[in-house]
């Protein structure tokens, strides 16, 4: 405060950090976002994939019935052809009969010929009866097959009806679940918008704290001597103020929202060969477990902590100079999602 206010009064404003400040919180919303579209995106398909196989079912079911409805509708015209040639038969036989009828009445004097033309006469009758019987019976049988094709259309349109309903509900699902995740999106994005206000307020301008990302990136010496573990008071009094941060707002975020403070240990290159410590794996990872441990026992729930160590191989500079190295010794808070 005292060099701002130098500055001021020397009439050299410094804009950068507040500069940098909103570019890094820009770039946090547009990454998470990102990664909510992402998430949003794998259970849309996830739901679609199951709506998917319903559709394919019903699909297999419609041209199953479109080819039973052919093969019927085939079987009735062969049946129809066959009862118009019974009926020219049976006009045919009819014919016959009027006309032997006709011979009868003629040769009612004849003698033998008359009995020969009623014998005639008789076997038409019954040729006749036949054939009226297996036109009674064709035409039993296509009022079946009509009643059969009837059911058949109906059992398709039920099914196209289904389908459309099946496609109607995909459509509603992926509306809600966009704007169930669009919702959560806002809540976890106003959640760590206050987190970072609340600890940015608390923990003041430092050059040892800095804002990457969505991370809080602590100096590892801020809360530990070098080659060690074991927290020191001044890292504890850092590690009380983040603490009264989350307990504020832990009652804020909504309860469907399974938050984490993840807790990352990070190294530089130098490599450290301890009976404690036997790599730097093993001290990024103890320094992020102490500094998990001990937000617990300040009242920080167990389950919304999370400890990672990273060693040496997520370097925040390239360089091994000596500022290089310490800028890669550090600690980092991120609030996240699990």
């Amino acid at each position: 405060m005292a060099l701002a206010t130098r500055r001021i009064r020397q009439g050299q404003a410094d804009y950068w950090p507040g500069f940098v400040d909103a570019m890094a919180t820009l770039l946090l919303v547009i990454i998470f976002l990102l990664s909510i579209f992402m998430l949003a995106q794998f259970y849309l398909s996830q739901a679609i994939t199951g709506r998917d196989a319903v559709l394919q079912s019903l699909r297999a079911q419609i041209s199953q019935l479109t080819e039973l409805l052919a093969l019927e509708e085939g079987r009735s015209a062969d049946m129809e052809t066959t009862l118009a040639s019974l009926s020219a038969s049976l006009a045919e036989a009819e014919d016959e009969k009027t006309r032997l009828s006709g011979l009868l009445a003629q040769a009612q004097t004849g003698g033998a010929e008359a009995q020969a033309l009623r014998s005639q006469l008789t076997e038409q009758e019954r040729l006749t009866a036949q054939a009226q019987a297996q036109v009674e019976l064709f035409n039993q049988q296509i009022a079946a097959l009509r009643q059969q094709l009837a059911s058949l259309e109906e059992a398709l349109e039920a099914s196209e009806a289904k389908d459309k309903e099946s496609q109607a509900q995909i459509a509603d699902l992926g509306r809600r679940l966009n704007t169930a995740l669009a919702q959560r999106v806002q809540e976890l994005a106003r959640a760590r918008s206050e987190f970072f206000g609340r600890l940015r307020t608390a923990l003041g301008e430092r050059d040892d704290i800095q804002i990457v990302g969505d991370r809080f990136v602590f100096q590892a010496e801020v809360f530990f001597a070098s080659g060690s573990a074991a927290l020191n008071p001044d890292g504890e009094a850092e590690l009380d103020t983040i603490a009264t941060a989350i307990s504020e707002i832990a009652d804020d975020v909504p309860g469907d929202i399974n938050w984490v403070l993840r807790i990352d240990g990070h190294s530089d290159a130098q490599p450290i060969a301890t009976a404690e410590f036997p790599s730097n794996w093993h001290l990024s990872a103890d320094r992020a477990i102490a500094v998990v441990r001990y937000l617990i026992a300040r009242g920080v729930p167990p389950n919304r902590l999370l400890a990672a160590g990273f060693g040496e191989f997520q370097p925040l500079a390239a360089g091994d100079s000596a500022a290089d190295l310490r800028r890669n010794r550090r600690i980092e808070f991120k609030l996240t999602e699990r």
